[in-house]
């Protein structure tokens, strides 16, 4: 009896000990949602005051009685963002286009295919990731310029077609398909293209999903490229947009407004992210895994 009472002593605290630590655990984890959160709960907030009461307001409101949908409509006057839009949408689904087929076509090469020096290319390739982007900036300024690309969509979208740590992710990935799975597709007679489309990338695909979204995130939130490589407005991108908004006063002097542009420009990809959330945690998952 004495050792029953001491197994269920020990299991009852073991439990105690159990919840306890999923209530902190839970807690942490719901402090640091709001903080993660807060800004963007702020920035919708702000967009949706008016002016007069935004100007008011001598201390922060943490919530507002009377919301209003001016500011974006005042937003979308300020400037062309339905054309900054359409621009940021062709310059996303390019650029995504070609650094896939690059990406995908390299890492399967860096992964499946034996030729001379494929280890020293591949670590050269991998020291590249040591260069910061603001160093390779004004090189392609100057080579985009030469080239008279300036002020196009080829001079936007030629820079961003290559990029290692992409191809890196894939190679890791594709590497994890067995062996055995390549020998009997030789053996088959099939072509190395036709192994990577019909086996290689059904099988990697939550990290190919992961690679596009990532890379349409990375070019919509482009700012610094776009921002030195083109001076007219056709070419404008949302980010560009918003500075557009800034740098006219208007941005200045009315931030509630500022607010409801940023809005409209993240909802894309608020939308983007809830809706393959799980497809990007599994592939940056996979592409971290060996064997």
């Amino acid at each position: 009896m004495d050792n029953n009472n001491s197994n269920k002593s020990k299991r009852s605290g073991i439990s105690v000990r159990r919840k306890v630590g999923s209530a902190v655990k839970f807690i942490l984890l719901g402090l640091w949602a709001v903080i993660v959160l807060f800004p963007f709960y702020w920035m919708i907030l702000t967009s949706i005051k008016s002016y007069s009461a935004y100007n008011a307001e001598t201390t922060p409101q943490f919530i507002t009685l009377s919301p209003t949908l001016e500011n974006y409509v005042k937003a979308f006057n300020s400037v062309p963002l339905p054309r900054y839009f359409l621009n940021t949408f062709i310059f996303a689904v390019i650029t995504t286009a070609l650094m896939l087929t690059v990406s995908v076509l390299a890492a399967y090469a860096f992964s499946r295919l034996e030729f001379r020096g494929k280890n020293l290319v591949f670590t050269l390739f991998l020291s590249l990731m040591m260069i910061p982007n603001e160093l390779v900036i004004i090189t392609n300024f100057v080579t985009v310029t030469n080239l008279g690309l300036r002020n196009s969509f080829p001079g936007l979208i030629l820079p961003s077609v290559a990029s290692v740590f992409y191809i890196y992710l894939l190679k890791e990935n594709f590497e994890q398909i067995p062996d055995e799975l390549y020998k009997a597709a030789k053996v088959d007679g099939t072509s190395d293209f036709k192994y990577l489309m019909k086996v290689v990338l059904p099988i990697a695909k939550p990290t190919v999903v992961t690679v596009t979204i990532l890379k349409v995130i990375e070019c919509w939130n482009s700012y610094m490229w776009p921002r030195l490589i083109t001076d007219k407005k056709e070419y404008f991108l949302v980010s560009n947009g918003i500075q557009e908004i800034r740098e006219s006063g208007f941005g200045r002097q009315n931030t509630p407004a500022m607010m409801a542009a940023v809005v409209v420009i993240s909802v894309p990809l608020i939308i983007l992210f809830l809706v393959f959330r799980k497809r990007i945690m599994e592939g940056v998952s996979r592409g971290g895994t060996k064997g």
